[in-house]
């Protein structure tokens, strides 16, 4: 194992390895990733692999666009097939608040340069005659939102970023983050000690506790969420589909397979990866009402992973003020995945070039919880 690196990156999740190929991508060989298991076995090869722009907040619509743009030319760029596809994402309002609240932000997403539009009624029966619409008020719709493969995603990154001369350590755990007089000395593992002056927490569901490593506190907690999957049947859904008050999202697999889940708003914040009897009862009860192919559809598996929530449920992408050189990409509420791509191009020109270079990181520092929160809205 590598004595020394310039940059050590703690998890090697989606986050963690495009950091670590953007780093190398852009002259920085010298990269260390640290991976307590193995390549997407946190996070990101637990989520769903939707790929969103509509958000509530400007911030994340630009940062989203930016990571689609990516995705686009992920084919190209990094010779991998992560199964894209851009289907769509279709926002279902249920009540006259969500009603408001979608036009708003519609309004704001047109303004940031994003296509999409408010869908009536009668035009989500005609495009999509497979939802059951008694409840539903209006839509909005992104033809350029989609979703793709996360674990085929994250293996392309890890996989470029080792060509390119870093090296990914998996089953390497980091146990401590040397600081003296406020500056970054190394990073201890299970398997030994590495020198380094610049560390990333990239650490997914553990954010809070590799701050901690450092004496950085960083607000964030996690919760478990869960996914189910069905048996795979003939293809009907192009867009991923997902209703923030009724919480729940479900799209088509690139197999043919339905995968569907949501949060449990009982859940107290935990490292628990146990699925429950609960949310299959919940989900098989709820689901066929909106969608009713799914009634004799039967289920094959499910499972669960960790939402690492901010208290504003928007990622907390910054440098440490007080410990020289420690950077962190976390606390994404669920939705790292379709970030990374962005979170790892500005952060890596962060690094190099003392500043992030094309990619807007602003207002996501952890200065902003010293005043008054706003939350994104648009989270499962």
């Amino acid at each position: 194992m590598n004595k020394s690196a310039s940059v050590v990156i703690v998890g090697g999740g989606i986050v963690g390895t495009a950091i670590a190929y953007y780093l190398t991508q852009k002259g920085m060989k010298d990269v260390v990733v640290l991976e307590k298991s193995y390549i997407s076995s946190g996070a990101t090869g637990r989520c769903a692999g939707g790929i969103r722009q509509q958000w509530s907040e400007s911030s994340n619509v630009r940062l989203a666009m930016r990571s689609v743009r990516h995705f686009e030319n992920f084919k190209k760029d990094l010779g991998a097939d992560i199964e894209y596809i851009q289907g769509g994402y279709l926002l279902l309002a249920f009540d006259d608040e969500e009603e408001a609240l979608f036009g708003k932000n519609v309004a704001m997403q047109r303004g940031e340069g994003l296509d999409v539009s408010i869908l009536r009624k009668h035009e989500i029966q005609y495009r999509f005659p497979y939802i059951l619409l008694d409840d539903v008020k209006l839509a909005s719709f992104c033809p350029t939102d989609g979703h793709a493969n996360p674990h085929l995603a994250n293996f392309a990154y890890a996989r470029a970023a080792r060509e390119n001369g870093a090296r990914i350590y998996t089953r390497t755990r980091a146990l401590g983050i040397d600081v003296t007089n406020g500056r970054i000395a190394g990073v201890e593992t299970d398997r030994g000690h590495i020198q380094t002056g610049v560390v990333v927490n990239a650490s997914g569901g553990f954010s809070h506790e590799v701050g901690h490593m450092a004496g950085v506190d960083i607000p964030t907690e996690s919760f478990r969420h869960q996914i189910m999957v069905t048996e795979p049947v003939e293809h009907i859904l192009d867009p991923m589909i997902i209703s923030f008050s009724r919480n729940f999202y479900i799209r088509q697999t690139f197999s043919g397979n339905i995968m569907m889940g949501q949060g449990d708003e009982d859940d107290k914040p935990s490292f628990n990866h146990d699925p429950s009897w609960r949310f299959l009862t919940e989900m098989a009860r709820k689901m066929p009402q909106l969608f009713p192919f799914l009634k004799n559809i039967r289920v094959l598996r499910h499972w669960a992973g960790l939402y690492n929530m901010s208290p504003d449920a928007q990622p907390i992408i910054d440098k440490a003020e007080k410990v020289s050189d420690y950077y962190c990409a976390v606390g994404f509420s669920g939705h790292g995945f379709m970030l990374a791509p962005a979170v790892g191009e500005g952060l890596a020109d962060w690094i190099i070039h003392g500043e992030p270079q094309e990619v807007d990181l602003s207002n996501l520092g952890l200065d902003r919880f010293t005043g008054e929160v706003v939350r994104e809205r648009n989270v499962v």
